[in-house]
Formats: C-alpha cells, structure tokens, sequence
C-alpha cells in the first residue's frame, strides 16, 4: 500500500503555497473508526490524481451543523464563525467534503457569517476526475458484473439537488446500478439527519434505518453504496440487524472508487 500523503494548510502557508483545494475532513472523517478508511480512499485518489490539496487538521472544528438541526443556534453561530475566521485567514476558494452536511453548511449556510467558498461534494469531484479521464477504472475490475444500490443522502439529493453525480460514479464502475422504489426525489431518509442520530428514539413500530435497508435488501444488491457518513452507520446498523453484513457491504463512492482502482 502507498504511503499516504496528507499536506496540512498551516504547513502550507508556512511554505508560501497556497493549495487549490481545502479538504475538509469533518468530525466522522476524523473521529468515525468505520468512517476514517472514507477519508483515507480520497486522499488515495486525490493522491493518484496529483490534486493541490491540504487539511486544516487541529484547526478544523465542526461546522456546527447538529447544533443548528438540534436548536442551538449560538452554538451554531460561534462553531461557524470560528471555521471561517480559520478559512479566510488562509484565503481558502474552494472546499471538497466528503458529508453531505458538512457541504451544506459551508456552501449555503456560511455565506450569510461571511464564509464564501466554492464547495463541492466528493460525488461531483469524483464524477469530474472520471470524466476528465484522470480516474481510469480499467473496465470497473472486481465490480463488474455485481449489483449496487445506492441510498440518496437528504442533503445532497432533495437539499441540494445532487442526484447524477454519485449515479455517474458508480456507473463508471460497470456494476449495474439497482434502484430502489423511493429514489431520487422520492428518496427516504436513513433516519439519521437533523441530528436525530445523536437522541433516542421516538415511539413506533420500526426505526427508519430498518425500513431504509429492507428497501434496499429487496433491490438484491450486494453492496449499498452512500455518499454521506450518517447513512453509512445507519445503514450498516440496518444491515447488521438483518444479519446480512457477511453478504450486502455498505460502502463509500470513494472507497468503491479507490478498490476499483487498486489503491
């Protein structure tokens, strides 16, 4: 396995450079055990494809998304407004992030805090390096052949209207791509967002992971692919209930992506 390479902003600086694109982490990047291979595999690829890119590390603090869904809108402000006195000291243009929450917050919540930035989802970064060729795929590899689903996150299909680039990805794969019944548009929540995944439970018959994965099951896939670290632990939670983890894999575009490419 190649070393990985993981430039970081304040060294950067230091240097005199200035990379072309912030990488920004988030807290299940950094801290998520299932979700740290996810940050590993982009860099994989942003590695491969020679992009200019660096971390904050200690500097990036979380931008305050579950405190605004959850109500706290002071803590919001100042997680908020501290993220950006840190980006705009760097002169940071452009953010890539692999949570979907994280992208929506920093594009379209942090412009009103003065935090202007092109952000874009790790999907569409994906889709434009397949589509610029610097992402091969030899012929999709060990996916050829095999069934995927994917499960559209809240906040990147209905709050931010990104449905074709994940698709795109993983057609890139050669697998062939299975849709659930409620998809797109219609997509059903993993349960997970507006900082439901951080409470208990409210009363009912089923929890809306498990009604999210028999959807998913019913497809015949074998590997649920998501864009978004909630639904990757919901999911898996959904997919363990069923007893089926042996069989079905619930797995990143980026850690779909970097396999396919041997990294």
């Amino acid at each position: 396995m190649s070393e990985i390479k993981i430039p970081v902003m304040a060294d950067k600086a230091a240097a005199g450079e200035t990379p072309e694109i912030l990488f920004w982490v988030g807290c299940a990047g950094s801290f998520d055990e299932r979700y740290k291979s996810v940050t590993k595999a982009f860099i994989k690829i942003l590695n491969k494809v020679d992009v200019s890119f660096a971390v904050l590390g200690p500097e990036e603090a979380c931008t305050g998304d579950p405190a605004r869904r959850a109500g706290n809108e002071f803590l919001f402000q100042m997680q908020a407004v501290a993220n950006i006195q840190v980006m705009n000291g760097y002169n940071v243009k452009k953010v890539v992030t692999a949570c979907p929450h994280c992208f929506n917050t920093i594009k379209n919540e942090y412009p009103a805090l003065g935090g202007n930035y092109e952000v874009i989802h790790h999907a569409t970064f994906l889709q434009q390096l397949i589509n610029e060729g610097k992402v091969s795929l030899k012929g999709g590899g060990e996916f050829k052949g095999k069934k995927i689903t994917y499960h559209d996150s809240c906040y990147l299909g209905r709050a931010n209207n990104i449905y074709e680039a994940p698709r795109e990805v993983l057609e890139a794969l050669d697998a062939e791509l299975v849709e659930m019944k409620r998809c797109r548009t219609k997509g059903f929540c993993c349960g997970a967002g507006g900082a439901q995944m951080f409470k208990d439970a409210e009363k009912g018959n089923k929890e809306v992971n498990i009604e999210r994965t028999e959807e998913a099951l019913q497809t015949g896939a074998d590997t649920i692919a998501v864009a978004c670290p909630f639904c990757m632990t919901m999911m898996s939670d959904g997919v363990k209930n069923k007893e089926k983890e042996n069989t079905v894999k619930v797995k990143d575009l980026a850690e779909l992506i970097a396999e396919a490419e041997g990294l």
